[in-house]
């Protein structure tokens, strides 16, 4: 059976805009959100970063490294969301 390909690319341009959204409205949040926020800009750099070694993983590695990417995408996602309802 044929694992599903994660399109990295995809995940990366959806959290980019979410991300580019939020951040214009940041600077009117609350304390919690900017906090919130701040965590969540750890974690997308360190996706980010991660995101740029899938293309030079091969196989099984590939499979691995695109799934945690996957898992902190979704992460990500919920953060963004928690804090736009926030906003």
């Amino acid at each position: 059976m044929e694992t599903p390909r994660i399109d990295v690319n995809e995940i990366l341009d959806e959290l980019r805009t979410t991300r580019d959204e939020l951040r214009l409205k940041m600077h009117l949040a609350g304390a919690e959100a900017r906090d919130e926020w701040e965590v969540l800009e750890q974690k997308w750099e360190h996706l980010r970063v991660r995101a740029g070694h899938v293309g030079e993983a091969t196989g099984e590695a590939a499979e691995d490294v695109g799934g945690a990417l996957e898992a902190v995408g979704a992460e990500l996602r919920k953060g963004y969301k928690r804090i736009r309802e926030a906003l």
